[in-house]
């Protein structure tokens, strides 16, 4: 069965969808000249610049994670499709004040290549770029091949929050790397999402089945099980997060349940009072509890649990003030 969406025509998704949330931000975003890129308005100087981005359809990440104490610049591909490497370019430019530009985007081989390629045009126009990826979802064993979740958030988080304050480009490195070490997730699906172009789900599965450690676009998990409780697939969950960094007894930890697109506030909310008992029971302090739509696939439903393990400065940085129109505090 295809779904429904309210849409014009496919071709002009993105483009739309920019001038939309510029249009929301009442001046706060501006587009890139003649790229799928959407900028602050008001680039403060003497600043390490910071880019996102990655394929559209996931929103709000990462478009709307442009402001201050946020990301820079946000470069979109189209709808689950990296950005190309003429748009990085072109945002690259648009954000570099001279200390540099740090990239943090998820680790896709489509992206990475073409953020690569990217960098590599900006290094010919004397623009220094470094990139630190985001690579947090334990479901993948091999860590180099970890893809980016919805842990993505706090990472562009504390990477708002350093480049800000960061005197140079290798410090904002540094302390963004710290965040990637430190930073799991898994999510679940019970349900596919769909391409705005078709209508067509992204997978197949059946009715009474869910799978644990699928990815934002349907790609494999950890495993296929019978529909569960909420109890018992929080409990299958925390297992995989905890057990993987690992987590110990006395860690504090910022805790992120991400609706995939179709989970309600009430499954997140059942969600939570297993995970936090079973953190309590490990000993794992939760200082930070986030909830809701960060990383989306159009309608999947299911949601994703992230872990930061912090230290004294990822908590100052994760608890900063900033200002995007997905998410603001301390403003």
């Amino acid at each position: 069965m295809t779904s429904k969406k309210i849409i014009n025509d496919p071709e002009q998704l993105v483009p739309e969808i920019l001038e939309g949330l510029v249009l929301a931000s009442h001046g706060m975003l501006t587009k890139v000249d003649g790229v799928n890129a959407l900028a602050r308005a008001a680039l403060p100087a003497d600043k390490v610049g910071l880019l996102i981005g990655g394929g559209s359809g996931h929103e709000p990440m990462y478009t709307a994670f442009v402001g201050d104490g946020f990301a820079d610049v946000s470069v979109c591909g189209n709808i689950f499709a990296a950005p190309t490497p003429d748009i990085i370019l072109a945002a690259t430019r648009a954000v570099d004040q001279g200390k540099g530009v740090l990239y943090v985007y998820g680790n896709y081989a489509g992206d990475v290549m073409n953020f690569d390629m990217g960098a590599e045009l900006a290094a010919g126009e004397g623009i220094e770029t470094r990139t630190v990826l985001v690579m947090d979802d334990v479901a993948v064993e091999n860590h180099a091949d970890r893809r980016g979740i919805a842990g993505a958030f706090y990472q562009l988080k504390v990477a708002g929050a350093v480049c800000r304050e960061a005197a140079t480009l290798d410090e904002a490195v540094a302390a963004v790397e710290r965040v990637q070490q430190n930073l799991r997730s898994i999510g679940v699906a019970v349900g596919a999402g769909s391409l705005p172009e078709t209508g067509e789900p992204t997978f197949v599965l059946p009715d009474d089945e869910l799978e644990i450690g699928m990815g934002a676009h349907g790609e494999p998990g950890v495993e296929r099980r019978k529909m569960m409780s909420a109890d018992e697939l929080s409990r299958e969950m925390v297992r995989h997060v905890v057990d993987d960094l690992p987590f110990r007894s006395g860690d504090r930890v910022a805790l992120l349940l991400n609706d995939l697109g179709a989970t309600t506030q009430m499954e997140l909310m059942i969600v939570n009072r297993t995970v936090r008992k079973m953190l309590a029971d490990a000993g794992i302090e939760v200082v930070r509890t986030d909830f809701g739509p960060y990383l989306t696939c159009q309608e999947m439903a299911g949601f994703s649990l992230t872990l930061l393990k912090l230290d004294d400065d990822l908590e100052r940085w994760v608890n900063a003030p900033c200002r995007s129109l997905a998410f603001s505090q301390g403003v």
